[in-house]
């Protein structure tokens, strides 16, 4: 038998199993997601993921959609962008 190596983070009940990139992307993905991110309400970076798309800030309770993996998006960002142009059109 070979050389037993320690499993560290995210990958640890992987194994050799699914492949390089995939464990790597898995990893990536589920690192930025445990990290705390800032809270759009308070400025605090006390937010966590509460369940697929749900965030809440753990310091001022605020509760707001975003990304699966992370509170915003590339998508949501340009659609933001895109609304607040319009509504100052408008005005």
């Amino acid at each position: 038998m070979g050389k037993k190596s320690k499993k560290i983070g995210p990958l640890r009940g992987f194994g050799a199993r699914y492949g390089a990139t995939v464990r790597k992307r898995y990893r990536d993905i589920i690192v930025e997601m445990k990290r705390p991110h800032k809270c759009p309400n308070c400025g605090f970076e006390t937010v966590k993921r509460k369940s697929v798309g749900v965030w809440e800030c753990r310091k001022c309770g605020f509760t707001f959609a975003g990304g699966a993996y992370t509170p915003s998006t590339k998508i949501g960002t340009v659609a933001r962008r895109t609304a607040l142009s319009i509504s100052t059109k408008e005005s």
